[in-house]
């Protein structure tokens, strides 16, 4: 397996922790984030990650090549453009190998969730895009069908039959997706160009427990990661 982690964000809801240090440095318990994410995806079974950089990119560019990593780490270079999550997809395509799928994390993302698991069910089922959600409070939730299919965003009440889940900043990807895509240089949402894709692709869901996984991109959240010992290295 190979992965990639979002890492290039502005981190501004971690300021100012990230006045003069990008969120993906940030520590808990003496462990920057990116160093938490490689460790995980790497014990996951990923060989490779992929790590997009642009806020503070000089002092990412510089950690990554000096520290030493478990598996290789390479780095897409958004310095003179920030591409979201979409657009970090399509610039870091020609880094990855077409025969394997590509675990897509966010940095600032913890989690207990089994991650060999995440990628056999999307094998068995077949998905083009597999997307970890849960059942918790979130303003952008998105709205799956009885099979566990992407349909939309979630606007007003749940429909019968659908389910309202969170997304969890972490997916599986085909290779074969980066062709539908819009071209490199153009900032998207992958989420959005999900959707859309899920009237003709097979989009589909891996439910985790809420209580495996926390966003650590608030002082506060942060804070919490280093007070559970759940979440330790």
């Amino acid at each position: 397996m190979q992965a990639m982690i979002l890492a290039a964000g502005l981190g501004t809801r971690l300021a100012p922790l990230t006045d003069h240090c990008p969120k993906a440095l940030v520590e808990v318990s003496g462990h920057t984030l990116l160093e938490l994410a490689v460790a995980r995806l790497s014990e996951a079974g990923a060989t490779r990650c992929v790590v997009n950089i642009h806020a503070h990119s000089d002092m990412m560019r510089h950690y990554i090549t000096e520290h030493q990593w478990p598996c290789e780490v390479l780095i897409s270079d958004e310095t003179l453009q920030l591409l979201d999550t979409g657009g970090a997809l399509s610039h870091a395509a020609h880094l990855f190998s077409p025969n394997e799928p590509i675990l897509v994390h966010n940095v600032d993302v913890m989690s207990t969730i089994d991650l060999r698991d995440v990628e056999r069910k999307h094998r068995e089922q077949g998905n083009l895009v597999t997307l970890c959600v849960s059942q918790r409070q979130n303003k952008r939730q998105l709205l799956f069908d009885a099979d566990g299919r992407l349909v939309s965003r979630l606007e007003g009440p749940t429909p019968d039959g659908m389910h309202a889940l969170a997304f969890s900043g972490i997916s599986i990807i085909e290779p074969v997706l980066f062709p539908l895509l819009p071209p490199d240089g153009v900032a998207f949402s992958a989420i959005d160009c999900y959707i859309q894709l899920a009237q003709s692709h097979r989009i589909g869901s891996y439910l985790h427990d809420a209580s495996q996984w926390l966003d650590v991109g608030t002082p506060a959240t942060l804070e919490l990661a280093k007070k559970n010992a759940f979440f330790s290295y």
